[in-house]
């Protein structure tokens, strides 16, 4: 037994290292979390049995995972005295304890939170008496869980039979819970309270033996049967007739059976009919396509035996009374679009001109020598006319004109003197 100093310090241990573990996989959750702490062993009934077995299932890893740690070679007395101390340990339970959930396992950590008292009796005192944990805690302690072949809150037996519960054939509804009704739910192709005979659509084949033969399948149309083939039916499946010892399917489409809305048609399938909707051509049909029609819709006209689209473009003669509007006709219908070369603006058809651009000046359309030729010219009537004026003795005239020879010459001395000399140098 632990001492009292020994009990606090587990105790605190215990508490320390799982709150760490808890915060660590579901902190968001904390608040909650510390007020299931608070909550009776009672509230825990709620849990599910999947999630005590679960950790009862990993706390017996653990138990296989720590049976021999850090042993193994030396003093044999020596290990053997400190193994058995190991064994049964407080130390051996936490390193367990902090293993035995995941830490993103929310059911599986606020479960442990609230059961580490039934956890820490079972370890210190029970395990002789008790060895499995599962049944010991999951079952008998918490009520979670009941034995096999039981269900429910008080974990009643389940219906058996002879080849065992639900006659081997099926499952207990709530089995090893303390949920479900028990009743039993079947395999495929049985049926009954103990699963014992065949459901609609099977037959017992005959064993070679005396024992009871399997139920396998009877032909697809057949409720009943004795045997697998199509001849071989004693009922029939909905939307089947038996005639002759076969299954004939109802044709719904023939009879009265049928209920489709308008501008669908019946459509008949095995063992059942379909509704599919009418052609596009069609007010009503009798089948598909437009040579079903019972009426041609609006646009169509009929053509022979069909409901053909009416080309309202050549039949009118101005389909399109807009300016500059071309007719343009489709599938029950036509609309009208501008010509080519034309669009539509403020819902007139207008020519499709580049918008206008600002008006161009005298001279945009010259080329740069056109420009200098022109230069050369104006320059030219200029000196020519002081020229003339200065030949007459006047003054003035004569100054302006030697101005502008020498202004002349000094431009075509710079700036055109390089491309001489460029070109004399070069040859040419």
């Amino acid at each position: 037994e632990p001492t009292g100093k020994e009990t606090i310090h587990r105790w605190c241990s215990r508490r320390c290292g799982l709150i760490t573990r808890i915060m660590w996989g579901a902190w968001p959750l904390l608040p909650a979390l510390v007020l299931l702490s608070e909550l009776s062993v009672v509230k825990v009934q709620t849990a599910p049995c999947q999630t005590c077995r679960k950790l009862t299932e990993s706390f017996i890893k653990g138990l296989e995972r720590t049976a021999n740690k850090n042993f193994g070679g030396g003093n044999t007395a020596w290990e053997e005295e400190k193994l058995a101390k190991y064994a049964r340990s407080e130390t051996r339970l936490l390193e367990i304890v902090e293993a035995a959930c995941e830490k993103t396992d929310f059911e599986c950590n606020r479960l442990l939170e609230q059961i580490e008292d039934q956890v820490e009796t079972w370890w210190f005192h029970r395990q002789q008496e008790a060895p499995d944990l599962f049944e010991w805690l999951c079952i008998e302690q918490l009520r979670l869980c009941c034995p096999p072949g039981h269900f429910g809150p008080d974990c009643k037996e389940c219906p058996s039979g002879p080849g065992g519960v639900c006659g081997g054939l099926g499952r207990c509804e709530g089995e090893g819970t303390r949920l479900g009704d028990g009743e039993c739910v079947c395999d495929p192709g049985y049926s009954g309270h103990l699963c014992q005979s065949c459901a609609d659509g099977y037959y017992r084949e005959k064993s070679s033996n005396d024992s009871v033969g399997t139920c396998a399948a009877c032909y697809h149309s057949c409720k009943k049967c004795s045997g697998p083939q199509d001849y071989k039916c004693l009922d029939c499946k909905p939307g089947w007739i038996l005639h002759d010892n076969k299954c004939v399917d109802i044709d719904e489409c023939g009879t009265e059976l049928a209920r489709c809305p308008s501008n669908t048609y019946c459509h008949n399938t095995d063992g059942s009919y379909e509704c599919r909707g009418c052609d596009q051509a069609c007010v009503g049909c009798m089948g598909s396509g437009p040579a079903r029609c019972k009426k041609c819709a609006r646009g169509y006209r009929l053509k022979g035996a069909k409901c053909l689209d009416i080309d309202e473009c050549s039949e009118r003669a101005i389909a399109c009374p807009g300016l500059n509007e071309a007719c343009i006709n489709e599938e029950g219908s036509f609309h009208c679009d501008c010509a080519e070369g034309f669009i539509r603006r403020d819902s007139i058809c207008v020519e499709n001109k580049p918008p206008a651009g600002p008006e161009k000046g005298l001279f945009d359309d010259m080329t740069d020598d056109e420009v200098l030729v022109l230069q050369q010219m104006f320059f030219g009537v200029i000196i020519c006319a002081l020229a003339t004026l200065a030949a007459k003795g006047d003054m003035v005239f004569t100054a302006i004109f030697i101005g502008g020879v020498a202004a002349m010459a000094g431009y075509w001395l710079t700036e055109k003197g390089d491309y001489m000399l460029d070109g004399f140098l070069k040859g040419r």
